[in-house]
């Protein structure tokens, strides 16, 4: 078990780093650190195998983790249909 903690990037939004709550971000290396940004602490929690994320891979977390000292989850790809959205439609009027 690894009691994790989780920092939000205010760069990307649903970009989140998870990190073993002793070491902290100290493990984390510089360049990923100026690309995240200011971390923001979301929470901390147990983290074991059995443990179900949202969005993350529970075994790769606990491996980023444990090798690496941090494991960073990026956002979702984006929706092609959500791409256009904003798109100008002269041909029906709609924006």
């Amino acid at each position: 078990m690894i009691i994790c903690s989780i920092y939000r990037s205010p760069k990307k939004e649903e970009m989140y780093l998870y990190v073993d709550k002793r070491d902290g971000l100290d493990r984390v290396p510089g360049a990923l650190k100026e690309m995240f940004g200011t971390p923001t602490h979301v929470m901390d929690m147990p983290l074991t195998a059995e443990r179900k994320l949202a969005r993350a891979d529970t075994a790769k977390v606990i491996d980023g983790i444990r090798g690496q000292g941090f494991y960073l989850q990026l956002p979702p790809p984006k929706e092609d249909y959500m791409l256009d959205i904003h798109i100008d439609r002269p041909e029906t009027g709609v924006r």
